[in-house]
């Protein structure tokens, strides 16, 4: 049975007090600041109760941090948050997703088995067996396989790829466990085949415990929800914050807790008209906002604006928060045009200027991401120079790979001591924990070992970890010495002649 409970107001602040009513609230608005702002003074103004934790949904590491701060700003400060940032419980919408579904359903473990670390494993261990016609597609990339390495790519390939199909084709899914694969290409039809194969060798206590198949259970479960129930384990509330794109199936979960909870979500929007089906728009909207639009399309499905408007409006909570960029500037022109769904014909016709003087959207070329951090720093120098209210608070700068940054960021912003006036603080977030471990980058490194060259650089390297020159019985002044001489004794790379000839290289190098 489901553990859902219904919790009368003698229950105190276990009952959804009327200051925090329930509901689908969506508050729009063309910048992040005047966003966490308005999330700030809503949390200020309606406060949970002592100790009872705030949950925050955000898209990355760096957006909570972000909020972290907000909040904690003095109430005095400009954009002044709460003086305090605590009980605070920042997560994904994947891990939230998965705890609703437990709370109503009950009988799930705390993690799905069909989740793709653990559908990986899985598919290790089928991949070898299935010698089936239909497979011949996999079977051809599987030959030759001596090590096993071609299996476990694969293996992880094909565990990302029915990941998303629980999230964004679960229809597809259930259409191939019953056997109906009338729209699958023949040369795809291993897909269905090798569904049911992960089905068949589930326990048959778990085969429904795809996310696809609790979903469709939770929902069903969830329409007997109302706003007088109290779902065990479930907040009062949940802020839904900077999150870009979600997929449906996250949308549903959040409805159907919105029945109960209230779900408030601060949404980046860069246009304040509907531009979910718009077909004349701004080129850069078309071409960069195709997820966005899908976004917003799914967000106005769900949205009741008339259930919840009065109350934001007895409460002096804004929902739009739109801001006409000044025209000043060549930002501001194009930030103007998107907010007002301008085309390039419109803006051609109010024939504005910008002065020649603009640098509001600068292009920086560099030959190396060192280079690109280089130029980073330059320039966040020269803004604080020019803005002394400018803090390093108030800056985030986003890369694609946080992870292949990360050295470089170091070695540019971490070569000033902090007492030097060019000196700017910062933190890296969202890096995985082995680019954060020595000892697990050290460890990565030794299982690599056997497709090395054996580079010296790369042996001294290993000894910078205090854990391997502790087994070796080695102190860090010994470095420095070692280092000496290994490049006394001409020492490059191989481990010997035998190993640099099985590399195709002379013996005598």
């Amino acid at each position: 049975m489901a553990p859902i409970t219904t919790h009368h107001s003698e229950q105190g602040h276990c009952m959804p007090s009327e200051s925090i009513v329930p509901g689908f609230m969506l508050v729009q608005g063309n910048r992040t600041e005047s966003l966490r702002q308005l999330a700030v003074e809503w949390l200020r103004r309606h406060p949970l109760a002592p100790l009872e934790r705030e949950v925050f949904l955000v898209q990355s590491n760096g957006i909570a941090q972000w909020l972290k701060q907000s909040l904690a700003r003095n109430r005095a400060e400009h954009d002044g948050g709460c003086g305090i940032a605590a009980a605070l419980e920042m997560q994904l919408p994947a891990r939230l997703q998965w705890q609703a579904y437990r709370a109503v359903l009950g009988d799930l473990p705390e993690a799905s088995p069909f989740d793709k670390p653990a559908l990986l494993w899985r598919l290790m261990r089928l991949l070898p067996s299935l010698a089936d016609a239909v497979y011949a597609p996999l079977q051809r990339f599987l030959q030759d396989d001596t090590d096993g390495r071609k299996c476990y790519q694969l293996a992880g390939k094909l565990a990302d790829l029915f990941d998303q199909y629980q999230v964004y084709r679960a229809d597809w899914l259930r259409d191939w466990e019953n056997r109906q694969e009338t729209a699958v290409p023949p040369e795809q039809r291993w897909q269905p085949a090798l569904w049911r194969a992960i089905l068949a060798d589930t326990p048959p206590d778990e085969r429904h415990s795809s996310r696809a198949a609790v979903h469709r259970r939770f929902l069903a479960a969830a329409e007997k929800l109302t706003a007088s129930s109290r779902v065990t384990k479930w907040p009062r509330r949940v802020v839904v914050f900077g999150i870009s794109s979600m997929p449906q199936q996250t949308l549903e979960v959040l409805a159907a807790m919105a029945r109960c909870t209230q779900v408030v979500f601060f949404v980046n929007n860069p246009c304040q008209q509907y531009w979910g089906d718009s077909e004349v728009t701004h080129p850069l909207l078309a071409s960069w906002g195709s997820q966005g639009r899908d976004y917003m399309r799914l967000l106005s499905e769900h949205d009741d604006r008339k259930a919840y408007e009065a109350w934001c409006a007895e409460n002096e909570l804004k929902l739009d928060l739109f801001e006409t960029p000044s025209p000043d500037t060549l930002l501001g022109q194009l930030q103007g045009d998107i907010l007002q769904l301008l085309s390039l014909d419109e803006r051609k016709e109010k024939n504005t200027t910008v002065d020649g003087n603009d640098h509001s959207i600068v292009f920086h070329i560099a030959h190396s991401p060192q280079r690109e951090v280089e130029i980073l720093h330059d320039q966040l120098l020269a803004a604080f120079a020019a803005d002394p209210a400018l803090q390093p608070r108030d800056i985030m700068v986003m890369v694609p790979d946080i992870n292949a940054y990360a050295p470089h960021i170091q070695a540019v912003f971490g070569q000033l001591p902090r007492d030097d006036h060019r000196y700017i603080p910062f933190t890296l977030a969202d890096q995985q924990q082995r680019q954060q471990k020595p000892l697990l980058i050290a460890l990565e490194h030794l299982l690599r070992m056997d497709q090395s060259r054996f580079a010296a650089s790369e042996i001294l390297d290993l000894l910078d970890v205090p854990a391997l020159r502790e087994r070796f019985g080695l102190a860090e002044t010994d470095l420095p010495l070692l280092r000496r001489w290994v490049s006394g004794a001409g020492i490059r790379w191989g481990l010997d002649a035998t190993q640099r000839a099985a590399l195709g290289m002379p013996a005598a190098m």
